[in-house]
């Protein structure tokens, strides 16, 4: 690493307090490229002037170049958070000013400040990343990929120079990790890449492959006014920040699973995959290899850095490897239906369940009820008319799901259809799904007495179930359990129907355990 110029005089007058539009005395935030200054609603970012292998940022240009690059790579997506790049000039009288008239001596990104309780990571560590929230980052996410350019690029090349980087890097790091670890992950890991090499390529010859965020984690994540707003996208490496809109995902699916937050890394997979309309599928085949790709990276960097800090053991390193190699081995895919009658508390039980269930972070939780509003092309909590709940229409929600369920099975996703499933056909093809498929099945019929049920439907609401209390009564008129599949009382508490299910699984040969107990 190396300095190009000496930055003490502009770094002391941004802390200064005097370049901000109330002065006052800034907070600094500094990372391996960049230091942040803050006061009161304004935030001033300048590059560090550094040289790392895989960062220059060591001359006046180029850092002036990163800012503007990172300026036009946020601002689509953080418009209440990316202002403009303005100089640190040098003015007549040797004093310096910020956008002044004299010559630059260094670059500034203005941004507007927001409080670091909104930071993603602030948000999960005090347990307020709930599955709605994390259903509206994966929806967000898909919304930034889909205005992502695409780059015509080889997809199962960026993972392989990817393998052979950190190849190079591991091979230094013995000392830190253990190199039977690395061994054994750089062997599956490129196994797993050759298993995948042609849907990685077609993958990119169908444009997902794409400029993408490239460090998508809880940190660069922030919520404004209660919503999702990614933020500090990869600028400094093109190569780097283009990637396949899996892979990028991956880091946050991988960064939420590390952290034990499984059901927010499940409800941000299946809404993303939701929201893509079966689109991005086939390609969940891939998330095994790109989340331990993610975790790698992760053990990587931590041993650098903490080299740098003069540490001489790496706990944190070592536990993102042997993440790495557990995504590497993941559980056997599985179809389990959950049916009963509406209020029955199908859709809590899913949630519960599909974490535990197939290949980190678990089952893709499909749900009739939002597959609908999605063929509508409306949002969860807006109501359809009858005209959308004719036999006609179900049918062609169930096919939709039907469709979904193969491909991902197909991909090695194990699978939780969440559905009433009162009619015997329906029942018949999510069996014959699994038997087509070669993976284990089992339903789940869920069982309450009636006035528990009209109960619980009256006190909906922003559900995306339309199911009111004539619709349950009429299915009080004719349902009845069916035989073959696992009655599982859902009269109590949430919890107490998920230990339920979760008994009745264990005596049937569906190979499900608990993801974390694998």
């Amino acid at each position: 690493m190396a300095a190009e110029q000496d930055q003490t005089e502009a770094i002391a007058f941004l802390r200064s307090g005097a370049a901000f539009e109330v002065p006052g005395e800034a907070e600094v935030v500094e990372t391996h490229g960049a230091l942040v200054f803050l006061s009161g609603g304004e935030a001033l970012k300048i590059k560090r002037a550094v040289r790392y292998d895989y960062m220059d940022l060591s001359t006046l240009a180029r850092r002036e170049e990163m800012l503007r690059r990172e300026l036009a790579l946020n601002t689509p997506g953080a418009p209440t958070i990316y202002r403009d790049v303005m100089p640190v000039t040098r003015e007549a009288d040797g004093a310096l000013a910020l956008g002044g008239t004299g010559e630059p001596v260094e670059w500034v990104l203005r941004m507007r400040r927001f409080p670091k309780s909104a930071e993603l990571v602030e948000v999960a560590a005090r347990g307020a990343l709930d599955t709605p929230l994390s259903e509206r980052l994966g929806r967000e996410i898909r919304d930034w990929h889909g205005r992502c350019e695409v780059r015509r690029a080889p997809g199962a090349k960026l993972i392989g120079d990817i393998l052979d980087e950190l190849a190079r890097e591991f091979g230094g790091m013995g000392d830190a990790l253990d190199p039977d670890r690395i061994a054994r992950f750089d062997v599956a890991a490129r196994a797993d890449l050759a298993r995948h090499a042609d849907l990685l390529d077609a993958r990119a010859r169908a444009g997902h492959v794409r400029r993408a965020h490239g460090d998508l984690h809880l940190r660069n994540i922030v919520l404004i006014d209660g919503d999702p707003v990614l933020f500090d996208a990869l600028e400094f490496d093109e190569t780097l920040g283009t990637c396949d809109t899996l892979y990028d995902l991956a880091f946050l699916l991988m960064d939420l699973w590390q952290r034990g937050l499984d059901m927010q890394a499940n409800a941000a997979l299946g809404s993303y995959l939701l929201a893509a309309g079966g689109d991005e599928d086939a390609g969940t085949a891939a998330l095994p290899l790109f989340q331990s790709v993610r975790a790698a990276i992760r053990a990587m960097v931590g041993v650098q850095a903490g080299r740098a800090q003069g540490a001489q053991d790496y706990p944190e390193a070592r536990a993102y490897l042997d993440a790495a190699l557990g995504f590497l081995a993941p559980a056997p895919p599985v179809l389990i239906a959950v049916g009963g009658l509406s209020g029955t508390g199908k859709t809590g039980l899913a949630r519960a369940l599909a974490p535990r269930l197939g290949a980190a972070p678990g089952a893709v939780h499909l749900r009739t009820d939002t597959e609908r509003k999605a063929m509508a092309q409306v949002a969860a909590s807006h109501s359809l008319d009858a005209g959308h709940y004719t036999e006609t229409a179900r049918h062609r929600v169930y096919a939709r799901l039907a469709v979904r369920a193969a491909t991902l099975l197909d991909a090695g996703r194990a699978v939780l259809l969440d559905a009433t499933f009162l009619d015997a056909g329906d029942r018949s093809t999510a069996e014959a799904i699994a038997r087509e498929a070669g993976v284990p099945f089992a339903g789940l019929w869920l069982d309450a007495p009636a006035d528990t049920l009209l109960s619980r439907v009256a006190a909906r609401h922003g559900d995306a179930s339309d199911a009111d209390e004539a619709v349950l009564r009429r299915q009080l008129d004719r349902a009845a359990a069916p035989s073959g599949w696992l009655r599982v009382d859902a009269t109590g508490a949430p919890d107490a129907t998920l230990c339920r299910a979760c008994t009745a699984l264990d005596r049937v040969e569906t190979g499900v355990t608990p993801a974390r107990d694998r």
